[in-house]
């Protein structure tokens, strides 16, 4: 039976092509305005994805997100085995001033139309708590508070072993103790990479937009702040983009001084021939949706039949250290730039459907399974 706020939604199909299906929905009661897209079934029958609440300036902006990090989502699951459909929500809204209760519920019936092509997650502005009151009006949604819950230690533990990887390749040894590790965003991620590189004994040059945030950072590891616009030209061993896409640019790169960039951010490189740019200079780039990978591996585990385990998410995000030191020596010897080795083996997965989903998808919050 279609409830009362269902017959209230407008879903409106977009046309964006290379994309299995992109649909609006919006909910004049709530104030609800969300794009879903889904980007590419081949690997399984569902897409999982982040839900962003973000105030975008146009919707415009807004579609160009959810494609783009649809997009990358397909490579991410690709690349990391994960089998799942690439797929990414955004709502266009301030999380500060605009999200409430009403709005995600108004969400949560969206998503139940789409007849569970798509399960979302959190992500920027939008919480584990967020999730758990959408989790409470449709099955489809996946890092509850009391199962996986926040997916920032997993992906920042990925990052980390990707650095230790990178320093395997450059130095022979994997540590970091003694070398510099320039963090740009301290968010979630961000975060909770400069304590544990600060453990491991890396030295830390750190920013961020919110200085205060930074400050008190800075403080408890010992880290250099400076601001935000400077951090690509400090010298350092490793620059880590943890904060906005497409920050990896002809500009940019011309600026760094860096030995390798490797870090939490999607989309980090504006088109794909900067990549080749950075292997012509001598930067070794970890390409994004390898080294950021561990949130969506942590997540997946919740959708097993034995349910979330956590000690398994962290065995299975280790395997990025292997992954990156694999993709690295395939670049080496094949003279190519490491996003151009990545996207091979990504290609070769999808057109051949390696690492396809044959196990069901348990809902086990919601006693299903499909």
């Amino acid at each position: 039976m279609t409830s009362t706020l269902q017959q209230q939604l407008v879903l409106e199909e977009l046309s964006v092509p290379g994309f299995h299906r992109v649909v609006r929905a919006r909910d004049a009661k709530s104030g609800l305005d969300a794009i879903i897209a889904i980007h590419d079934l081949r690997l399984a029958k569902v897409s999982l994805g982040g839900t962003r609440i973000h105030a975008y300036e146009t919707f415009e902006d807004a579609l160009r997100d959810a494609t783009r990090l649809a997009r990358g989502m397909t490579f991410k699951s690709a690349a990391s085995q994960s089998s799942w459909g690439g797929g990414k929500a955004v709502i266009i809204a301030d999380p500060k001033k605009d999200k409430t209760e009403e709005l995600l519920i108004a969400f949560a019936e969206a998503i139940n139309l789409l007849k569970g092509e798509f399960i979302c997650a959190e992500d920027s502005g939008c919480t584990p708590n967020d999730i758990a009151i959408i989790a409470e009006h449709t099955p489809y949604a996946v890092g509850l508070p009391e199962s996986s819950g926040n997916p920032s230690p997993f992906t920042a533990w990925g990052v980390f072993r990707g650095i230790q990887a990178v320093m395997n390749h450059l130095f022979g040894s994997e540590s970091v103790a003694g070398k510099t590790v320039a963090i740009q965003g301290l968010g979630s991620v961000g975060a909770c990479l400069a304590e544990t590189l600060f453990w491991h004994g890396a030295k830390l040059v750190i920013t961020d937009i919110h200085m205060d945030h930074a400050e008190g950072l800075a403080k408890q590891f010992g880290a250099k702040l400076v601001e935000p616009d400077a951090i690509y030209e400090e010298p350092c061993d490793v620059f880590s983009p943890c904060a906005l896409g497409a920050i990896i640019n002809p500009e940019s790169i011309e600026r760094l001084r860096c030995r390798a960039i490797a870090g939490s951010a999607n989309n980090q490189l504006l088109s794909e021939s900067d990549a080749e740019e950075l292997r012509r200079v001598g930067i070794l780039y970890a390409p994004d949706f390898v080294i950021n990978s561990g949130g969506l591996i942590n997540v997946t585990q919740e959708v097993t039949k034995e349910g979330y385990n956590p000690r398994i998410s962290r065995n299975k995000v280790d395997k990025i250290y292997d992954q990156l030191k694999l993709i690295f020596n395939i670049a080496k010897e094949n003279g190519i730039s490491t996003q151009k080795a990545i996207m091979q083996l990504i290609e070769y997965r999808l057109e051949y459907g390696i690492g396809r989903r044959v196990d069901p998808i348990y809902m086990h919050h919601a006693g299903i399974s499909y």
